[in-house]
Protein backbone atom coordinates (compact mmCIF):
# COMPACT_ATOMS: atom_id res chain seq x y z
CA UNK A 1 0.00 0.00 0.00
CA UNK A 2 2.82 2.40 0.94
CA UNK A 3 4.71 1.58 -2.28
CA UNK A 4 1.50 2.19 -4.24
CA UNK A 5 1.09 5.64 -2.66
CA UNK A 6 4.76 6.53 -3.15
CA UNK A 7 4.54 5.67 -6.84
CA UNK A 8 1.55 8.02 -7.10
CA UNK A 9 3.48 10.82 -5.38
CA UNK A 10 6.50 10.25 -7.65
CA UNK A 11 4.26 10.46 -10.71
CA UNK A 12 2.83 13.78 -9.53
CA UNK A 13 6.30 15.19 -8.80
CA UNK A 14 7.14 14.51 -12.44
CA UNK A 15 3.79 16.04 -13.40
CA UNK A 16 4.59 19.27 -11.54
CA UNK A 17 8.04 19.49 -13.15
CA UNK A 18 6.64 19.01 -16.67
CA UNK A 19 3.81 21.50 -16.18
CA UNK A 20 6.30 24.05 -14.82
CA UNK A 21 8.39 23.49 -17.94
CA UNK A 22 5.39 24.42 -20.08
CA UNK A 23 5.22 27.81 -18.32
CA UNK A 24 8.92 28.47 -18.86
CA UNK A 25 9.00 27.30 -22.48
CA UNK A 26 5.65 28.93 -23.23
CA UNK A 27 7.10 32.27 -22.21
CA UNK A 28 9.65 31.89 -25.04
CA UNK A 29 7.03 32.07 -27.78
CA UNK A 30 5.03 35.03 -26.39
CA UNK A 31 2.32 36.12 -28.84
CA UNK A 32 3.90 34.55 -31.92
CA UNK A 33 1.00 32.11 -32.29
CA UNK A 34 -2.62 32.25 -31.15
CA UNK A 35 -3.08 30.43 -27.81
CA UNK A 36 -6.13 28.67 -29.25
CA UNK A 37 -4.05 27.42 -32.18
CA UNK A 38 -1.34 26.26 -29.76
CA UNK A 39 -3.96 24.41 -27.70
CA UNK A 40 -5.51 22.78 -30.79
CA UNK A 41 -2.14 21.67 -32.18
CA UNK A 42 -0.98 20.32 -28.83
CA UNK A 43 -4.07 18.10 -28.67
CA UNK A 44 -3.71 17.02 -32.32
CA UNK A 45 -0.07 16.01 -31.78
CA UNK A 46 -0.88 14.39 -28.44
CA UNK A 47 -3.72 12.39 -30.01
CA UNK A 48 -1.41 11.26 -32.84
CA UNK A 49 1.28 10.13 -30.39
CA UNK A 50 -1.09 8.37 -28.01
CA UNK A 51 -3.06 6.87 -30.91
CA UNK A 52 0.12 5.20 -32.18
CA UNK A 53 0.86 3.86 -28.69
CA UNK A 54 -2.73 2.73 -28.14
CA UNK A 55 -3.16 1.08 -31.56
CA UNK A 56 -1.74 -2.37 -30.56
CA UNK A 57 -4.16 -2.63 -27.62
CA UNK A 58 -7.11 -1.50 -29.76
CA UNK A 59 -6.14 -3.90 -32.54
CA UNK A 60 -6.09 -6.81 -30.08
CA UNK A 61 -9.63 -5.89 -29.07
CA UNK A 62 -8.63 -4.93 -25.51
CA UNK A 63 -10.93 -1.93 -25.72
CA UNK A 64 -14.52 -1.33 -26.71
CA UNK A 65 -15.97 2.15 -27.17
CA UNK A 66 -18.26 2.05 -24.14
CA UNK A 67 -20.12 5.16 -22.95
CA UNK A 68 -18.04 7.56 -25.10
CA UNK A 69 -19.52 10.59 -23.34
CA UNK A 70 -17.02 9.88 -20.55
CA UNK A 71 -14.10 10.90 -22.75
CA UNK A 72 -15.75 14.15 -23.81
CA UNK A 73 -16.49 15.06 -20.17
CA UNK A 74 -12.94 14.21 -19.08
CA UNK A 75 -11.39 15.94 -22.11
CA UNK A 76 -13.48 19.06 -21.50
CA UNK A 77 -11.79 19.53 -18.12
CA UNK A 78 -8.26 20.40 -19.36
CA UNK A 79 -9.53 21.89 -22.64
CA UNK A 80 -11.79 24.41 -20.90
CA UNK A 81 -9.06 25.18 -18.39
CA UNK A 82 -6.52 26.06 -21.10
CA UNK A 83 -8.97 28.14 -23.12
CA UNK A 84 -10.35 30.04 -20.13
CA UNK A 85 -6.82 30.64 -18.84
CA UNK A 86 -5.81 32.27 -22.13
CA UNK A 87 -9.01 34.33 -22.14
CA UNK A 88 -8.37 35.42 -18.55
CA UNK A 89 -4.81 36.48 -19.38
CA UNK A 90 -6.21 39.15 -21.73
CA UNK A 91 -7.23 41.23 -18.72
CA UNK A 92 -5.66 39.60 -15.65
CA UNK A 93 -2.06 39.56 -14.46
CA UNK A 94 -0.36 36.12 -14.46
CA UNK A 95 0.49 36.47 -10.77
CA UNK A 96 -3.20 36.88 -9.91
CA UNK A 97 -4.06 33.71 -11.77
CA UNK A 98 -1.20 31.85 -10.12
CA UNK A 99 -2.64 32.76 -6.70
CA UNK A 100 -6.08 31.49 -7.67
CA UNK A 101 -4.51 28.28 -8.97
CA UNK A 102 -3.33 27.48 -5.44
CA UNK A 103 -7.01 26.87 -4.59
CA UNK A 104 -7.03 23.83 -6.91
CA UNK A 105 -6.19 21.17 -4.27
CA UNK A 106 -8.91 22.43 -1.91
CA UNK A 107 -11.52 22.48 -4.70
CA UNK A 108 -10.38 19.01 -5.76
CA UNK A 109 -10.83 17.86 -2.17
CA UNK A 110 -14.44 19.06 -2.22
CA UNK A 111 -15.11 17.24 -5.51
CA UNK A 112 -13.36 14.13 -4.18
CA UNK A 113 -15.69 14.12 -1.19
CA UNK A 114 -18.84 14.73 -3.25
CA UNK A 115 -18.07 12.32 -6.11
CA UNK A 116 -16.04 9.63 -4.35
CA UNK A 117 -16.73 10.03 -0.63
CA UNK A 118 -13.04 10.71 0.05
CA UNK A 119 -12.46 12.27 3.46
CA UNK A 120 -9.47 14.50 4.20
CA UNK A 121 -7.56 14.10 7.46
CA UNK A 122 -6.40 17.02 9.58
CA UNK A 123 -2.81 16.19 8.70
CA UNK A 124 -3.55 16.48 4.97
CA UNK A 125 -5.39 19.76 5.55
CA UNK A 126 -2.34 21.04 7.43
CA UNK A 127 -0.13 20.01 4.51
CA UNK A 128 -2.46 21.82 2.09
CA UNK A 129 -2.27 24.96 4.20
CA UNK A 130 1.54 24.86 4.42
CA UNK A 131 1.85 24.11 0.70
CA UNK A 132 -0.56 26.90 -0.20
CA UNK A 133 1.35 29.43 1.88
CA UNK A 134 4.62 28.27 0.32
CA UNK A 135 3.27 28.51 -3.23
CA UNK A 136 1.82 31.99 -2.65
CA UNK A 137 5.11 33.06 -1.06
CA UNK A 138 7.03 31.98 -4.17
CA UNK A 139 4.50 33.66 -6.48
CA UNK A 140 4.76 37.01 -4.68
CA UNK A 141 8.50 36.61 -3.99
CA UNK A 142 7.82 37.16 -0.30
CA UNK A 143 6.48 40.68 -0.94
CA UNK A 144 3.46 41.08 1.35
CA UNK A 145 2.67 44.48 -0.19
CA UNK A 146 1.84 42.75 -3.50
CA UNK A 147 -0.37 40.25 -1.70
CA UNK A 148 -2.34 43.01 0.03
CA UNK A 149 -3.26 44.70 -3.26
CA UNK A 150 -4.49 41.44 -4.84
CA UNK A 151 -8.13 41.65 -5.96
CA UNK A 152 -10.52 39.74 -8.20
CA UNK A 153 -11.93 41.20 -11.42
CA UNK A 154 -13.42 39.80 -14.65
CA UNK A 155 -10.26 38.01 -15.78
CA UNK A 156 -9.80 36.36 -12.40
CA UNK A 157 -13.43 35.20 -12.37
CA UNK A 158 -13.00 33.64 -15.83
CA UNK A 159 -9.88 31.83 -14.66
CA UNK A 160 -11.69 30.70 -11.50
CA UNK A 161 -14.21 28.86 -13.68
CA UNK A 162 -11.36 27.26 -15.63
CA UNK A 163 -9.60 26.26 -12.42
CA UNK A 164 -12.78 24.58 -11.14
CA UNK A 165 -12.97 22.61 -14.41
CA UNK A 166 -9.36 21.53 -13.93
CA UNK A 167 -9.93 20.58 -10.28
CA UNK A 168 -12.63 18.16 -11.44
CA UNK A 169 -10.21 16.11 -13.52
CA UNK A 170 -8.58 13.91 -10.87
CA UNK A 171 -11.81 12.77 -9.13
CA UNK A 172 -13.54 12.33 -12.52
CA UNK A 173 -10.74 10.01 -13.70
CA UNK A 174 -11.29 7.76 -10.71
CA UNK A 175 -15.07 7.98 -11.09
CA UNK A 176 -15.29 7.30 -14.84
CA UNK A 177 -12.36 4.95 -15.49
CA UNK A 178 -13.50 1.49 -16.60
CA UNK A 179 -11.30 -1.41 -17.67
CA UNK A 180 -9.57 0.33 -20.59
CA UNK A 181 -5.76 0.11 -20.82
CA UNK A 182 -4.34 3.39 -19.53
CA UNK A 183 -2.83 4.48 -22.86
CA UNK A 184 -6.16 3.86 -24.64
CA UNK A 185 -8.03 5.77 -21.94
CA UNK A 186 -5.63 8.72 -22.27
CA UNK A 187 -5.92 8.65 -26.06
CA UNK A 188 -9.72 8.77 -25.88
CA UNK A 189 -9.63 11.66 -23.39
CA UNK A 190 -7.30 13.60 -25.70
CA UNK A 191 -9.76 13.11 -28.56
CA UNK A 192 -12.47 14.45 -26.25
CA UNK A 193 -10.32 17.49 -25.42
CA UNK A 194 -9.68 18.11 -29.12
CA UNK A 195 -13.41 17.82 -29.88
CA UNK A 196 -14.16 20.50 -27.26
CA UNK A 197 -11.30 22.78 -28.42
CA UNK A 198 -11.83 22.80 -32.20
CA UNK A 199 -15.05 24.89 -32.35
CA UNK A 200 -13.33 27.67 -30.38
CA UNK A 201 -10.03 27.48 -32.30
CA UNK A 202 -11.42 27.01 -35.83
CA UNK A 203 -11.31 30.70 -36.83
CA UNK A 204 -7.72 31.19 -35.65
CA UNK A 205 -6.66 27.91 -37.28
CA UNK A 206 -7.93 29.18 -40.65
CA UNK A 207 -6.52 32.73 -40.38
CA UNK A 208 -3.03 31.89 -39.05
CA UNK A 209 -0.13 32.52 -41.47
CA UNK A 210 1.82 29.35 -40.72
CA UNK A 211 4.76 30.20 -43.01
CA UNK A 212 5.60 33.14 -40.74
CA UNK A 213 5.68 31.09 -37.51
CA UNK A 214 9.31 30.62 -36.27
CA UNK A 215 10.60 27.07 -35.85
CA UNK A 216 11.16 27.74 -32.13
CA UNK A 217 7.40 28.03 -31.68
CA UNK A 218 6.83 24.55 -33.13
CA UNK A 219 9.46 23.10 -30.80
CA UNK A 220 7.51 24.56 -27.85
CA UNK A 221 4.25 23.17 -29.26
CA UNK A 222 5.99 19.79 -29.50
CA UNK A 223 7.02 20.02 -25.85
CA UNK A 224 3.47 20.92 -24.84
CA UNK A 225 2.08 17.98 -26.80
CA UNK A 226 4.52 15.29 -25.71
CA UNK A 227 5.46 16.30 -22.18
CA UNK A 228 2.85 18.81 -20.94
CA UNK A 229 -0.10 16.87 -22.42
CA UNK A 230 0.53 13.20 -23.23
CA UNK A 231 2.90 12.59 -20.31
CA UNK A 232 1.02 14.69 -17.74
CA UNK A 233 -2.37 13.19 -18.69
CA UNK A 234 -0.91 9.73 -18.14
CA UNK A 235 0.82 10.71 -14.89
CA UNK A 236 -2.27 12.27 -13.34
CA UNK A 237 -4.38 9.24 -14.28
CA UNK A 238 -1.75 6.91 -12.81
CA UNK A 239 -1.68 8.92 -9.57
CA UNK A 240 -5.48 9.32 -9.38
CA UNK A 241 -5.87 5.54 -9.13
CA UNK A 242 -3.36 5.37 -6.25
CA UNK A 243 -3.97 8.51 -4.18
CA UNK A 244 -6.97 10.46 -2.88
CA UNK A 245 -7.83 13.26 -5.31
CA UNK A 246 -6.81 16.00 -2.88
CA UNK A 247 -3.31 14.52 -2.54
CA UNK A 248 -2.99 14.26 -6.30
CA UNK A 249 -3.71 17.94 -6.90
CA UNK A 250 -1.74 19.07 -3.84
CA UNK A 251 1.38 18.55 -5.95
CA UNK A 252 0.39 21.62 -7.97
CA UNK A 253 1.81 23.61 -5.05
CA UNK A 254 5.25 22.53 -6.28
CA UNK A 255 4.79 24.13 -9.71
CA UNK A 256 6.05 27.65 -8.75
CA UNK A 257 9.17 26.07 -7.25
CA UNK A 258 9.73 23.93 -10.34
CA UNK A 259 9.36 27.06 -12.50
CA UNK A 260 12.33 28.52 -10.59
CA UNK A 261 14.32 25.32 -11.31
CA UNK A 262 13.51 25.61 -15.02
CA UNK A 263 14.54 29.27 -14.97
CA UNK A 264 17.91 28.20 -13.59
CA UNK A 265 18.27 25.52 -16.27
CA UNK A 266 17.46 28.06 -18.98
CA UNK A 267 19.99 30.51 -17.54
CA UNK A 268 17.49 33.12 -16.37
CA UNK A 269 19.00 33.76 -12.95
CA UNK A 270 18.89 32.28 -9.48
CA UNK A 271 15.88 32.62 -7.13
CA UNK A 272 15.78 35.39 -4.55
CA UNK A 273 16.50 34.47 -0.93
CA UNK A 274 12.87 35.27 -0.04
CA UNK A 275 11.65 32.80 -2.66
CA UNK A 276 13.66 30.01 -1.01
CA UNK A 277 11.40 30.30 2.06
CA UNK A 278 8.37 29.42 -0.06
CA UNK A 279 10.21 26.50 -1.67
CA UNK A 280 11.08 25.09 1.76
CA UNK A 281 7.43 25.34 2.84
CA UNK A 282 6.21 23.43 -0.22
CA UNK A 283 8.82 20.71 0.40
CA UNK A 284 7.66 20.42 4.03
CA UNK A 285 4.07 20.11 2.83
CA UNK A 286 5.08 17.36 0.41
CA UNK A 287 6.88 15.54 3.21
CA UNK A 288 3.66 15.48 5.24
CA UNK A 289 1.69 14.21 2.24
CA UNK A 290 4.21 11.43 1.60
CA UNK A 291 3.10 9.74 4.81
CA UNK A 292 0.57 6.98 4.26
CA UNK A 293 -3.07 8.13 4.42
CA UNK A 294 -4.52 7.45 7.85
Amino acid sequence: MIARELSGHLAMMCFAALVAGSFSFGALIGDQLSPLVVTAFRFVLTAALLGALAWPAMRRGDWSFQTPWRYVVLGASPALYFMLMFEALKTAAPVSLAVLFTLTPLVTGVFGYVLLGQNVSRRVLMALLIGGIGAVWVIFRGDLAQLLVFHIERGELIFLIGMVCYALYAPLVRKLKRDEPQVVFTFAITLGALLVTLPFALRDLVLTEYHAVPMQVWFVVGYLAVFASAATFSLIQFASLRLPSVKVMAHTYLIPSWVIVWQLVLGRGAPLATELIGIVLTVIALGVLLKSQE
